[in-house]
């Protein structure tokens, strides 16, 4: 493993040149987490502008599952590319579309039947899947969570509630949707204790919010992450799914998994929803679908997914160079991967524990497989969210060669490609532990 080399104060000269320049052209929107200005990539290193190298633990937000420049995923792409770039997969067929509609439908959960939509980005897949949910229902209420983050679309965006920023002065959104509170152990939201409370934060926000506000018949799905990404790498109760799989089942809502970060192998499973053993109706899937090119799709139950020919489509979704990439992608995590995500999760996450225990600006570790996260505090008696120690954090490990990305309010998420060897792992732990030690 190369190990990771910081050879000019950051930002170097030409990535400062580059940024720089940047800023004359490119939208103001965009958040730029730090000075980064890539060059290249390669396996879980990623090297500057100016020859500094870097440890990547972020995968450009989970999506570089197979590391950077697979050999494997960029021969696939290669020889696509050579045979032919896009034909429309609405309009017309080609093998690596059926292909890959075929392979994602045998991964999903239960005994039915399922089909698959292909989409471009995550966000296009939850657009599809509230359409899909209105049309099949023909209800119109949507049901999301707190700290839920779904995508910057219009509707996409009505179902999110990570950031305040992210909605700010976009209103109107989708009417009828609701957001209720997500089962957050370290933070409960009925103040309660697991495994003490019996899930009450379902029926909490359930019993009063469908006696007094909404009609379940008028509900037409809740959308809910298996593990929230953006909100914090929080890991509901074992319980949690199957009790809102319940409630969805007792009113006739469809149940939405929105895979879109927590899926494609980082928890150690296909999607993150089957170490819970819950079935839904309709999954999303993007970021790691096709190793970083750009791909989504929305699965559904057969007996869901009736919509009418022509009431759905996309130009670009399912585009053969991507669906070449995905194949590739899917083959690697099914042949080792996985197994490698469930040895070295258990191996970072004891290691992260370890320094929780040595640093009380660390208030919580938590998550499955290698979608870690370390929640940063003020305080531990009373918890208080400490922003300020987390942002620390994430530019101490960047002027370190440590890649990581803040999320939630206090949190720094570590998800790195799952091609990640012990080596790095303990390399990405020792950088951890120096800018803690330093962190005030």
């Amino acid at each position: 493993m190369s190990r990771p080399e910081i050879k000019t104060p950051l930002p170097g000269p030409k990535s400062k040149a580059v940024i720089d320049a940047d800023a004359g052209v490119a939208s103001p929107c965009l958040i730029k987490e730090y000075p980064l200005v890539v060059r290249s990539g390669e396996g879980m290193m990623i090297e500057d502008m100016d020859g500094n190298r870097f440890l990547d633990f972020m995968s450009g937000i989970a999506v570089a599952v197979t590391g950077h420049a697979h050999p494997e995923v960029v021969r696939a792409i290669h020889e696509q590319s050579e045979r032919f770039l896009h034909i429309c997969g609405t309009d017309f067929y080609y093998t690596s579309y059926t292909e890959l509609c075929r392979k994602l439908a045998g991964l999903c959960p239960g005994g039915e039947d399922w089909l698959v939509f292909l989409g471009n980005s995550g966000a296009e897949a939850v657009e599809a899947a509230i359409k899909l949910s209105r049309y099949h229902t023909g209800r119109t209420a949507l049901i999301a969570f707190t700290g839920a983050f779904h995508g910057r679309t219009c509707g996409a965006l009505s179902l999110t509630a990570s950031k305040a920023v992210q909605r700010t002065g976009f209103s109107p959104l989708l009417p009828d949707v609701v957001h209720v509170p997500y089962a957050h152990c370290y933070r409960c939201p009925v103040g309660l204790t697991y495994p003490a409370c019996d899930i009450a934060c379902v029926d909490a926000w359930s019993d009063s919010l469908f006696h007094s506000k909404l009609d379940p018949e008028e509900v037409a799905a809740v959308f809910v992450e298996p593990i929230q990404g953006e909100g914090g790498h929080i890991v509901p109760p074992p319980e949690f799914l199957p009790r809102l799989r319940r409630l969805c089942d007792a009113h006739g809502i469809l149940f939405v998994a929105d895979e879109i970060q927590c899926g494609m192998g980082r928890t150690g499973k296909f999607f993150a929803l089957e170490h819970s053993g819950t079935v839904p109706d309709i999954i999303t899937v993007g970021k790691g679908l096709a190793s970083g090119m750009p791909l989504s799709a929305i699965l559904a139950k057969k007996s869901v997914m009736d919509w009418p020919r022509g009431s759905h489509g996309s130009t670009f979704g399912g585009n053969p160079v991507c669906c070449a990439a995905s194949l590739v992608t899917i083959d690697l995590l099914l042949g080792g991967l996985m197994e490698n995500t469930v040895r070295l999760g258990k191996t970072f996450r004891a290691s992260l524990e370890a320094l929780k225990d040595r640093y009380p600006a660390v208030g919580d570790v938590r998550g499955k497989g290698l979608m870690l996260a370390m929640e940063f505090i003020e305080d531990p008696g009373t918890k208080k969210p400490s922003p300020r120690r987390a942002e620390n954090f994430v530019q101490g490990c960047f002027q370190e060669g440590l890649l990581v990305l803040s999320c939630g309010r206090s949190s720094v998420r570590l998800a790195p490609p799952l091609v990640a060897e012990s080596s790095d792992i303990e390399a990405a732990v020792k950088i951890a532990e120096n800018v803690l030690s330093r962190l005030d």
